[in-house]
């Protein structure tokens, strides 16, 4: 693999924390006005522009990548966003609850995406994936990485844990407790070196954003009649983090409806399908097993293990799909169904309890989470795990490392 340093637009340190946000798709509009309220310099107001803008606006009208430009070039203009005087790869990690991973941020080529060796292991919708090349492409810059993993490699662990002891250029620790450190290294060379024995990469975080990037770049190409390879944008903003560090939570889903039956006709139809018993945990134990609540009480259900060698349908998340949510349910698809939604782990069970309680769902399934192992293995295959598989824990904050790129003309930002 290829990793390239950058010169970054970075926050100076009086704006480090004001800057620094959640990525956009982890949080509503909604959630992410109520977070940048007050904070004119929160990211958000680029990533998520639409909350400067009236209530119940298009969130993909022209007027939101406009406000998004400007606010980013207004964080430039008044200093709050600087450039780093040189290249250089930076170190970033994150520390909670006794968890710590500790990755590489740089940049990586777009041919190695296309080619495949940067792997995917989720098809992405089109409407998000148009949305982030739209403001990908008006920015001209990445606002927000992609979350990148690879198979432990002890090279870069020992420069990684040497670099680490200098003193951070940022450190902070946000509002749910997330401590999160970034170092300047000064041993780039040798992790761009180090990261060329590795054979491939995973996209574990940013499917949209990455597809996006690829988009913008093959656009830039088309238009740029000066075009050489060398421009930075064939490249797009990552941190790398070794696969052993990676903390998985499930990716739970509610469905609005129990299909036209009662309660009654629901649970016997499960029962017919699956082996059901009540009061039980909301967190299965192990693989097979999804917890289900409906009408105030906990069900477990228990799957026959697969004997398919294909690792997607030994997947919880196909089993409930084919044993339960489309035959019982009538979730045809859970792509473009509009009857299921999709919650982090990172909410808990007791916010499944009240989406029900409150009767904006019907029903909500708690599931084992998938492990980093099954990930790579599908996605060595070529294989696309169903949506919403992954909920990777803590979440990346995003304004420490920026990435700009040049326009179309060659001309830079």
């Amino acid at each position: 693999m290829e990793i390239r340093k950058l010169r970054a637009l970075r926050p100076t340190s009086e704006a480090v924390a004001y800057i620094a946000s959640p990525p956009y798709d982890v949080v509503t509009t909604e959630e992410a006005r109520t977070l940048a309220l007050g904070n004119p310099l929160s990211l958000l107001h680029v990533t998520r522009a639409e909350i400067d803008l009236d209530e119940g606006c298009d969130p993909y009208s022209d007027a939101v990548y406009l406000r998004a430009v400007e606010n980013f070039r207004s964080m430039q203009r008044e200093g709050h966003l600087i450039r780093e005087e040189v290249p250089s790869l930076y170190i970033y990690r994150l520390e909670v609850s006794g968890h710590c991973q500790t990755g590489v941020v740089g940049l990586c080529r777009i041919d190695d995406y296309d080619s495949g060796k940067i792997k995917i292991h989720e098809t992405t919708r089109r409407e998000k994936e148009d949305d982030r090349t739209r403001l990908t492409s008006d920015l001209s810059a990445n606002p927000e990485p992609i979350f990148l993993t690879y198979r432990d490699r002890e090279e870069v662990d020992r420069i990684l844990a040497d670099a680490t002891l200098d003193r951070p250029m940022f450190d902070i620790t946000a509002q749910d407790g997330v401590r999160h450190t970034v170092w300047r290294t000064q041993r780039s060379d040798e992790l761009c070196h180090a990261f060329t024995r590795a054979p491939c990469l995973y996209v574990a975080d940013g499917h949209h954003r990455t597809a996006s990037a690829t988009r913008v770049a093959r656009a830039r190409r088309l238009a740029n009649p000066y075009h050489t390879g060398k421009e930075d944008y064939n490249w797009f903003l990552c941190v790398l983090f070794g696969s052993s560090e990676l903390n998985i939570l499930a990716y739970n889903r509610t469905v609005s409806d129990l299909n036209g039956q009662s309660v009654a006709e629901f649970l016997e139809a499960v029962s017919e399908r699956t082996y059901l018993h009540a009061d039980t945990s909301p967190h299965p134990a192990r693989k097979f097993e999804v917890s289900m609540y409906v009408d105030g009480r906990w069900y477990g259900l228990r799957f026959a293990p697969s004997k398919t060698e294909d690792p997607v349908m030994r997947l919880d998340m196909s089993r409930l799909q084919e044993d339960l949510l489309q035959p019982v349910l009538g979730i045809e698809n859970q792509r473009t169904s509009d009857r299921i939604e999709f919650v982090g782990g990172a909410r808990g069970t007791a916010y499944l309890e009240k989406i029900v309680d409150e009767k904006r769902a019907s029903v909500a399934f708690s599931v084992y989470p998938v492990s980093i192992a099954e990930i790579m293995d599908m996605a060595d295959r070529e294989t696309e795990v169903p949506p919403k598989t992954t909920w990777f824990e803590p979440k990346l904050l995003s304004g420490f490392i920026i990435h700009t790129f040049e326009r179309a003309s060659g001309s830079p930002v």
